[in-house]
């Protein structure tokens, strides 16, 4: 700690990289201190006013006052009163009711810290997800685009890592975004299914807003509406335990660990491209690829990319635990492991798509290489066409498939053997058996020949699910990621 008087020396600290290096500063405060205490003081307003409508002898006076003091937070009165009271929030409540004496008798009135500690949390990963969806969305446009300007380029495509059938790059970029469609559904799903823990008391019986309103059930159901309602959410759980059940947690961060799972393929298959020089990501002018190999250039935003979303897909196994052991209506070990897994996810998330966003803006195709690898396999998976072309000329498929067999091996020597080009054409070229089709052959072999239905593919899909699915988001498609990111 510094000396009295001093300034406190930020670097000789450890500061975490997702909010010192990373993550946009949007959601650095979605999961900070301010956000978190100023949504605490909102709900300790909105219950007073849902309370004071409802009848409690609470004043216009107390509520104004309050409403003057929501963001006035002395974070150094609420450290020492938390020191002293060792209770986050009953060292809020004091805090608040120092600069709001009047009224300061009916803050937190029939309320549990959970009131303000469950309710926040749920509010903030709602803004988290709020932050999310459109940065998913930009990502998923960006890539549409990609998909849409090569949705006719030929490539060689793999199965197993080993030549398989051509397709298009665009078509491959699809993989790419169906996967991203369904996180969008599945983030979107989780946002809307989250409800408000509402006022429910201790242990979720309500039984202290039944005694404030001395007995009267209806007026404590509309409580717990008119709050959540205020909160901006349209549903309350109906039943809780002190706290929401943490199995919310679960499907909340679920779903970021499968976005995770779907930027880590889509970045992997990025990676796998550049060595391949066909695909490379963004790469400045002045960039360093490596320190000791000049003529580098690393992928080194998909392999962050990678990197965190394995850090993201392993933050699902915190809540799945932390829900097994919370026992009967709540125990505190859950709540630490919450305050690290739950920022951490959206702030890793928030990371991911940023990059994302940034490699997709600026994706550089070596449509020469793709040619020159086509080149290389095609002639192989033409020797079917070539065998049917043989037979509309009058061969037999039996002889053909011999001299076929026989001119393949040869070829596929002097690749493997010898280090040379595929030379199989030629040979089929400088047999007289094959003169019939000699001047097919150019035909025969046209890539776009082999892609079947990939363009087609590529239209359909954009135009009818994807495009659709960007529309609520539209107003928020602009703003490019900086390159030097």
């Amino acid at each position: 700690m510094a000396a009295p008087g001093e300034e406190e020396d930020v670097m000789a600290r450890y500061r975490s990289p997702l909010v010192s290096r990373y993550a946009s500063a949007e959601m650095g405060y979605n999961f900070s201190e301010r956000k978190k205490f100023g949504t605490w003081r909102r709900l300790w307003l909105y219950l007073a006013q849902a309370e004071k409508s409802l009848g409690l002898p609470i004043t216009d006076e107390q509520i104004q006052e309050m409403e003057a003091n929501l963001d006035n937070i002395d974070f150094k009165m609420a450290a020492e009163e938390e020191k002293k009271l060792r209770h986050d929030v009953m060292a809020h409540v004091h805090t608040f009711a120092h600069c709001c004496p009047k009224a300061a008798a009916i803050i937190h009135l029939g309320a549990t810290s959970c009131y303000v500690g469950d309710n926040t949390d749920l509010i903030v990963l709602r803004d988290g997800f709020n932050l999310l969806l459109p940065k998913l969305a930009r990502v998923i446009s960006r890539l549409a685009d990609f998909a849409e300007k090569y949705a006719d380029m030929p490539a060689l495509g793999f199965t197993h890592y080993q030549p398989a059938q051509l397709t298009t790059v665009g078509k491959r970029c699809c993989l790419w975004i169906q996967d991203l469609c369904m996180d969008l559904q599945s983030l979107e799903r989780a946002r809307d299914d989250l409800r408000f823990r509402g006022v429910k008391g201790t242990t979720g019986t309500q039984a202290s807003f039944l005694q404030l309103f001395e007995g009267d059930h209806s007026k404590v159901e509309e409580l717990d509406r008119l709050v959540t309602a205020k909160a901006g959410f349209k549903r309350a759980y109906m039943v809780t335990g002190q706290t929401y059940s943490r199995k919310v947690d679960i499907g909340v961060l679920s779903v970021l660990a499968s976005l995770g799972a779907s930027i880590h393929k889509i970045c992997t298959d990025i990676r796998l491209l550049a060595n391949l020089k066909e695909i490379e990501e963004p790469f400045e002018k002045d960039q360093i690829g490596s320190s000791a190999m000049p003529y580098k250039r690393n992928p080194m935003r998909s392999e962050r990319c990678c990197s965190l979303a394995r850090h993201l897909m392993t933050l699902v196994m915190d809540p799945l635990q932390t829900a097994s052991v919370q026992w009967f209506e709540r125990t505190l070990d859950d709540s630490a492991n919450r305050r690290v897994c739950l920022a951490e996810a959206f702030l890793t998330a928030d990371i991911i798509l940023s990059t994302l966003q940034n490699i997709s803006e600026g994706l550089v195709v070596y449509p020469k290489v793709i040619e020159r690898r086509i080149r290389q396999e095609l002639p192989f998976m033409a020797t079917e066409n070539i065998i049917m072309a043989m037979v509309k000329a009058g061969g037999n498929r039996q002889d053909c498939h011999e001299k076929i067999r026989v001119l393949s091996q040869q070829a596929a020597a002097v690749v493997k053997q010898e280090g040379g080009d595929n030379d199989f054409i030629a040979r089929v070229r400088a047999d007289p058996y094959f003169s019939p089709i000699h001047k097919q052959l150019e035909s025969l072999l046209d890539p776009s020949s082999f892609t079947g239905r990939a363009p087609q593919q590529v239209a359909k899909f954009l135009k009818e699910e994807v495009r659709p699915a960007l529309i609520p988001y539209q107003s928020k498609m602009g703003g490019k990621i900086d390159l030097a990111l």
